[in-house]
């Protein structure tokens, strides 16, 4: 069997591909080192986002091969300008490596990793979370971008498409000169799977903790209050259906940041109303969100020009409906309108509150929505990553043979 040695480089060490690595590092076929251009996120850190104080209680660096590479500059969360790092040449020369994986093309590191690549002929795969609607951009701003990846064309071997909306993207930049293969962006599944069932036998004792009825069903929100996530949306079409539900839900609120001051102010115009039906909870780390994933019926993300949105996959996880809107962008992938949850035009309050009322018509509606997204996310995962990294390593290898 063929080993490829791996160079990976990456931003910052991330909760979300941490668990990928250390799955990556156990195959044999794959002798894995990463390398990332800042440690910030392995301290406590003031995330901009979520507004506080970020120190991730899950382990960041275990299990896997890695090292931080020396660098000019602030220790800060990256931007494209910092940090300035060296040493790149020097180590993918040493490295004797088959190929290099490139998380990202934005930042002056990035450009290094490709230009060195290219100079040592290390077939270089590329992987990133953009799709061609996830932000506005203007005409001139396009041209600029189809120049660069004119310009970008020849450093890439492969792409690893996250999922559909970013396959595209690579389709509409790269054409057909530049293999794609899938390696879906995806979250822990066992890990999430695992800690939903632990959570189950406390139930009871949850909801007397945040004061719920079990007899109403929850919704739930679990992201950054910016404004680009719209939560205040799903606040008012909350407010639209509770007087028509048989059985009133409760909406619960997860996440901090800059939206956080205007969502408590308009919950406190509410009176009794707000303080009885909905729950502000600010930050959750890692571990605390399955219990309330479990606690839920129906998950909302309702943001806007969202690249991916893994806080779906994670819903999923625990058999709950789910519903996004059509700026999301697992949304193709993940949610299918009517069999696991509803994907709504982003900003329409109206379909937001019609998906949520069909969601809750019946506890039986929502209970095997849930069970559809189950059997949905277990076919999107860390084995489907290893199989797609894999076959690309496998490819682009036999090609610069």
């Amino acid at each position: 069997m063929r080993r490829y040695r791996l160079a990976y480089f990456v931003s910052h060490p991330i909760q979300y591909q941490a668990p990928l690595l250390r799955q990556i590092a156990l195959q044999p076929e794959i002798d894995l080192h990463v390398f990332f251009y800042s440690d910030f996120s392995i301290h406590t850190y003031s995330d901009a986002g979520f507004g506080v104080p970020v120190n991730w209680d899950i382990p960041l660096l275990d299990g896997y091969s890695s090292e931080f590479l020396p660098h000019f500059g602030r220790k800060s969360q990256p931007t494209p300008q910092n940090p300035i790092n060296y040493g790149i040449f020097k180590r993918l020369r040493k490295g004797h490596y088959d190929a290099v994986w490139l998380h990202g093309y934005s930042t002056f590191s990035s450009f290094q990793v490709m230009l060195f690549a290219r100079l040592l002929n290390i077939p270089l795969l590329l992987r990133a979370e953009s799709w061609l609607a996830d932000r506005p951009r203007n005409t001139f701003v396009k041209l600029i971008k189809e120049l660069f990846f004119k310009l970008l064309r020849p450093f890439v071997s492969a792409v690893l498409s996250i999922g559909t909306l970013n396959d595209q993207y690579w389709q509409h930049y790269f054409g057909d000169t530049v293999p794609r293969f899938p390696v879906p962006y995806s979250v822990d599944n066992h890990f999430f799977q695992q800690r939903v069932a632990a959570s189950a036998p406390h139930r009871t004792t949850f909801q007397s903790q945040l004061n719920l009825s079990p007899s109403r069903p929850v919704i739930l929100f679990a992201s950054k209050l910016q404004s680009r996530k719209h939560c205040g949306d799903l606040l008012a079409a909350y407010l639209k259906i509770f007087p028509s539900m048989r059985v009133k839900p409760y909406l619960l609120i997860i996440g901090d940041g800059e939206e956080r001051a205007s969502l408590e102010t308009r919950i406190k115009q509410l009176g009794a109303f707000g303080a009885s039906n909905v729950r502000l909870l600010g930050f959750r780390n890692q571990t605390e969100l399955p219990r309330y994933f479990e606690l839920c019926s129906v998950f909302i993300l309702p943001s806007r020009h969202e690249p991916w949105g893994l806080v779906v996959n994670e819903a999923m996880n625990a058999a709950r409906a789910v519903i996004v809107s059509n700026e999301v962008g697992c949304h193709p992938d993940l949610v299918h309108n009517t069999i696991n949850g509803f994907v709504y035009p982003a900003g329409n309050i109206d379909a937001l509150a019609t998906a949520l009322r069909t969601v809750l018509i019946t506890p039986e509606v929502s209970a095997q929505m849930g069970r559809q997204s189950l059997k949905i996310i277990s076919n999107w995962g860390f084995d489907q990553d290893v199989a797609g990294l894999v076959n690309a390593l496998h490819n682009v290898c036999k090609m610069n043979s």
